[in-house]
């Protein structure tokens, strides 16, 4: 069998992703075979079944010279083919559970969700119940039984959020919706901004970060920054100061690629950690005096937003059936909006 150049392999884990999608990219050598190109797939992608193959092309998750094809297509020589591959974060069953979702906008083919502070996305090691997806998956059996993780995989999910950040999440309803926006999310056209309080005084008033950001070496939790690129995944970062108050400052953060934990970690990276972000040294004082005042001030403010002081405010993509400009907003969650408030009154006491 001809072999075939290969393109742009992932270089790490799914997990490393906050969208839920790798893109894998091939060249037909000029002596290849007619093969189907399920069989010419399974191949060449480690892991791939030709049931999940055969239900990739059919959604429109396999293109071959920028065109969609059927099952029975046969590769040629110098055929481009490129595959969305769905990269699930792991394999477990999702029990429909039946919960309060805020959701703001739906119709046939999507639903945006305002999700709170504190929910875990999808379930996962220790997070079986109680999560965003559970809530989902309840919802949309309510109005369609034949729904299924078969028929539409995580029930639509193309993207997550931190179980601790606040903020806007959209899902597709259909599985030709799914494939729509998950190449979005890949190619880097949806909008996202993001609002952070972070810790210190950000010397410029706008900036863009790129540093890659992949799994820390030593503690494999937490992720971290390789300005170098010699670890991880590209990550881009755009920020804009917003408001400074001292020891402290509202940024909002404009995302050009989607990595987990990607502002968290860029923003420690320039020495300003996000406010209360335990994992990445923002719940302890970073700026500020030595006095035992400011220290218990600091305390309540930690009560008062006892995670970090993110919020996913903004979303903006082309509606995968219309063809129209789609753009949400959420207003802050009501613990930023407390903390933001409190140290507005700090800064303005003698």
């Amino acid at each position: 069998m001809a072999s075939e150049e290969q393109l742009n392999l992932p270089d790490d884990t799914a997990e490393s992703n906050d969208e839920l999608y790798e893109r894998f990219q091939f060249v037909a050598d000029k002596g290849q075979e007619p093969y189907r190109i399920d069989k010419f797939l399974m191949n060449r992608i480690e892991g791939a079944t030709r049931n999940k193959l055969q239900q990739a092309i059919n959604t429109g998750m396999v293109l071959v010279n920028d065109k969609q094809v059927k099952q029975n297509y046969k590769i040629k020589a110098f055929d481009k083919i490129v595959v969305y591959s769905d990269m699930s974060p792991e394999t477990t069953d999702i029990v429909p559970e039946k919960m309060d979702l805020n959701i703001v906008y739906e119709d046939e083919s999507i639903m945006i969700i305002n999700k709170p502070a504190g929910m875990v996305v999808h379930p996962g090691s220790g997070n079986y119940s109680g999560t965003l997806l559970n809530g989902v998956a309840y919802y949309l059996q309510q109005k369609n039984p034949g729904i299924t993780e078969n028929t539409l995989p995580r029930f639509g999910l193309v993207h997550r959020i931190d179980k601790n950040t606040s903020g806007l999440l959209v899902l597709a309803k259909t599985d030709k919706a799914m494939s729509a926006l998950a190449k979005q999310f890949f190619d880097h056209t949806v909008q996202r901004k993001y609002i952070a309080l972070v810790w210190g005084e950000v010397e410029k008033d706008s900036g863009t970060i790129i540093a890659h950001v992949g799994r820390n070496l030593r503690y494999r939790k937490l992720f971290a920054a390789y300005p170098e690129g010699d670890h991880g995944k590209e990550a881009i970062t755009h920020y804009k100061v917003l408001e400074r108050l001292n020891y402290v400052t509202i940024v909002e953060c404009k995302l050009e690629t989607g990595r987990t934990h990607q502002i968290r970690v860029h923003m420690k990276h320039i020495g300003h950690p996000l406010f209360n972000d335990d994992f990445y040294g923002g719940d302890k004082i970073v700026k500020g005096t030595v006095y035992a005042k400011y220290k218990q001030y600091v305390d309540n403010c930690f009560a008062i937003c006892p995670r970090q002081a993110l919020h996913a405010k903004t979303l903006g993509f082309i509606h995968p059936v219309t063809g129209k400009q789609m753009f949400f907003e959420s207003e802050l969650a009501n613990d930023m909006k407390a903390v933001i408030e409190k140290w507005r009154n700090y800064i303005k006491k003698p």
